[in-house]
């Protein structure tokens, strides 16, 4: 892609404006939490401290919008203490520039690296060197500098405090989750109707799984509908692919692929009806028909084989599903011992050690969040000090904006510093309008700043352009308390923030840190996770009565974690101005579906594992042996730019074939996993310039669009 066309695509993608669902009542919540802070300190008489206050109890709001498993409380406090102590640094040193422009940088560069951890982590850093940018015109003495420090975090206080009492829809975010992950399922079921191997994103599951971890005081209160549902809709998703499947499952026609089709058809409707229960906390209500369907019927269609099996342990999996929705919501039971080795989310302070391994991964040259680090705290320091060389005064407004655009990706970067100089520009139009015809007091600037956070918070998820005006409309009649002119602040809002911008965007090009070289790494990466889950399989087949069930899901986790990171760094690749460097969109996405099949296939193994007392499979104790040297060249051969050859791995299939006579689920399901890898093979070799011939000499095929 070229600039030119990077850039028109990022501005567009920023200043879209995106229909959203609305939280009215949490927006009037987290309003009122300014609110309070606001008017006790001008009650008092103090507009200085009433601006500090707003600032600590504006971010601890905006924290709490973000979407994470957390309780909104504690990512109150927890932003407000780290708020207070850059405030606290931030007036001891404002007076000195030297000592000022170290702290800014040194800070800068902790918050930048704090995306390692992760996106709430690093927008709550990002709030910290905004607050501190802020302070820098405010009072510098110690006293008045703790005093300002304990306001800020009073105003996270607040927050907390009005969340604890006044809660909105409990569990509201893990029903939300849990809910997605059975409606994705539903939506599965009734696509592989049409489609026996259509895709499947594992997305929603692994946010289920994400709000089903919770902290031992959570454990004894959560509702029984968060128990269960989510471990079913994990066996239902590979019963649902085995089922429709026309290799293992039911024939491609006839009447037994008509039961299939009504049994999928059933499964959507009662996955949908699970979930609209958990997300409305509500009885589960079935259609006649839908049960009917999932009776055994007495005569009519019959299953055979591999799709019998899985036709009765999806409708045993239904079942249980109903049950465990319908239970009593004010019940509670204790969690098991897998749930609290397993699910058990760890207390704050117990989260540093692994921040820390988190900060140490990263701390490399190669690491993208490394180099926004070093790129956010330059371009914070250099943006400060234009700023201050500006005959403007309150130079901070350049640094602010570059610090709250910049991301550690090219894409976000850019639609952001378009999308918040648009935005900005509407809200000091709008708000210094305001001020120039009306001349309001500090009451009333103090109540249009409310306002106008209100408005951020109810429209926040709709676009950052959006955003952006509200939050300049909120900071001029912020400042418009303590007295400041509005000509003054619109003129400065303006020219620093399009300085801010267009720093934050020169500085991603001069330094940049490319996802679309690094493809290849993290396709490589997919591809082993998903052969250990292979493996971990197929050794369940080859030795029965040694199996662990807790390495497959260990390797079923590690391979959805794979696929999220690789569809990451694709969409960030895309929107990147760099030649593919070996490894094209066209190629990239024929890869993608490769190693999407090649997770589907052995799902589809995973759900006929065999019992401890099955025999032992040589056959598949052959292929996991070939298959294991396998994975580790062609892992080397991808991010070499090398050609893969599975012709070995193919041949010992073909061993298996012959002295199975073709029967078995397991069998089967490694054919087609070497179908994929050798579709994984060809479409690396379109990416390396031009189509290739097989091991065998004939020319690679296409990917089918199904995968």
């Amino acid at each position: 892609m070229t600039w030119s066309s990077a850039l028109k695509q990022t501005a567009r993608s920023g200043l879209t404006i995106e229909r959203a669902k609305l939280t009215p009542v949490i927006a009037v919540r987290g309003a009122v939490g300014v609110a309070l802070v606001i008017g006790v300190c001008l009650w008092r008489g103090d507009p200085a401290l009433a601006v500090s206050s707003a600032f600590g109890a504006f971010a601890s709001g905006l924290v709490t919008f973000q979407r994470s498993m957390r309780p909104r409380p504690v990512l109150a406090l927890a932003v407000a203490g780290a708020l207070a102590v850059s405030t606290f640094l931030g007036y001891l040193v404002a007076a000195h520039l030297p000592a000022f422009v170290l702290l800014l940088a040194g800070w800068t560069v902790l918050a930048g690296m704090a995306w390692a951890i992760g996106p709430v982590s690093g927008l709550a850093g990002t709030l910290t060197v905004a607050i501190m940018l802020v302070t820098v015109t405010l009072p510098t003495s110690v006293l008045e500098a703790l005093q300002h420090a304990a306001l800020i975090f009073c105003g996270g206080l607040v927050q907390a405090a009005l969340i604890l009492v006044f809660p909105v829809r409990p569990w509201g975010v893990q029903r939300d989750a849990l809910a997605d992950a059975l409606a994705a399922e539903a939506d599965y079921a009734r696509r592989l109707r049409h489609d026996p191997v259509a895709p499947f994103d594992p997305a929603p599951l692994m946010d289920a799984r994400l709000a089903s971890a919770v902290t031992p005081r959570q454990a004894r209160r959560r509702p029984v509908q968060l128990h269960g549902p989510r471990g079913l809709a994990e066996r239902v998703r590979p019963v649902l692919a085995s089922l429709a499947d026309p290799v293992v499952g039911a024939p491609a026609e006839g009447p037994e692929r008509d039961r299939v089709r009504d049994l999928l058809q059933a499964a959507g409707t009662v996955l949908d009806a699970v979930a609209h229960a958990v997300r409305h906390d509500s009885p589960v209500r079935l259609p006649p028909e839908a049960m009917a369907t999932l009776e055994v019927p007495a005569s009519g269609p019959m299953l055979h084989g591999a799709a019998r099996r899985s036709a009765y342990r999806l409708i045993s999996l239904l079942a249980d599903a109903v049950e465990l929705t319908d239970e009593p919501v004010q019940a509670t039971r204790p969690t098991t011992e897998a749930e609290r080795g397993h699910l058990l989310r760890p207390s704050v302070p117990r989260l540093v050690p692994v921040a820390l391994r988190a900060l140490h991964r990263e701390t490399r040259w190669s690491s993208p969040v490394f180099r926004h680090a070093l790129r956010v705290g330059t371009v914070a320091v250099c943006g400060y000090l234009l700023g201050t060389a500006l005959p403007f005064g309150h130079g901070y407004w350049a640094p602010l904006t570059s610090v709250m655009v910049m991301r550690p990706d090219f894409g976000q970067t850019y639609a952001r510093g378009v999308a918040r100089f648009i935005g900005t520009l509407v809200g000091v139009t709008v708000s210094g309008g305001l001020l120039a015809l009306a001349h309001p007091g500090p009451n009333v600037c103090a109540g249009l700043a409310v306002v106008f956070v209100f408005l951020m918070y109810l429209l926040m998820r709709t676009g950052v352009s959006v955003t952006s005006a509200c939050v300049a409309g909120y900071v001029i009649f912020l400042l418009g308390i303590a007295g400041e002119g509005w000509t003054q602040t619109v003129e400065e809002r303006v020219v620093l923030t399009l300085l801010g911008g267009l720093l934050a965007m020169l500085s991603y090009a001069l330094f940049p840190a490319w996802e679309t070289p690094r493809l290849r790494d993290r396709l490589a990466e997919w591809l082993t996770t998903n052969g250990r889950y292979a493996l971990a399989v197929l050794d369940r087949y080859a030795r029965p009565a040694e199996g662990r069930p807790r390495q497959v899901r260990e390797a079923l986790l590690d391979a959805r974690a794979a696929r999220a990171a690789w569809e990451e760094s694709v969409a960030r690749a895309e929107k990147e101005p760099v030649r593919h460097r070996g490894l094209s969109r066209t190629a990239a996405t024929a890869a993608g579906a490769a190693l999407a099949t090649m997770g589907r296939v052995t799902m589809i193994m995973e759900a006929h594992l065999p019992g401890k007392d099955a025999e032992p499979s040589p056959g598949a104790a052959a292929f996991a042996a070939e298959l294991r040297p396998s994975l580790e060249r062609a892992a080397h051969a991808v991010r070499e730019r090398d050609r893969l050859d599975w012709s070995a791995l193919r041949a010992v299939w073909e061993r298996w074939d012959a002295e199975s006579a073709g029967q078995g689920v397991a069998l089967r399901a490694a054919g087609l996993l070497v179908d994929a890898l050798d579709d994984l093979a060809a479409a690396l070799s379109r990416g390396r310039g031009g189509r290739r011939r097989a091991a065998g000499g004939e020319p690679e095929g296409t990917i089918p669009p199904a995968q």
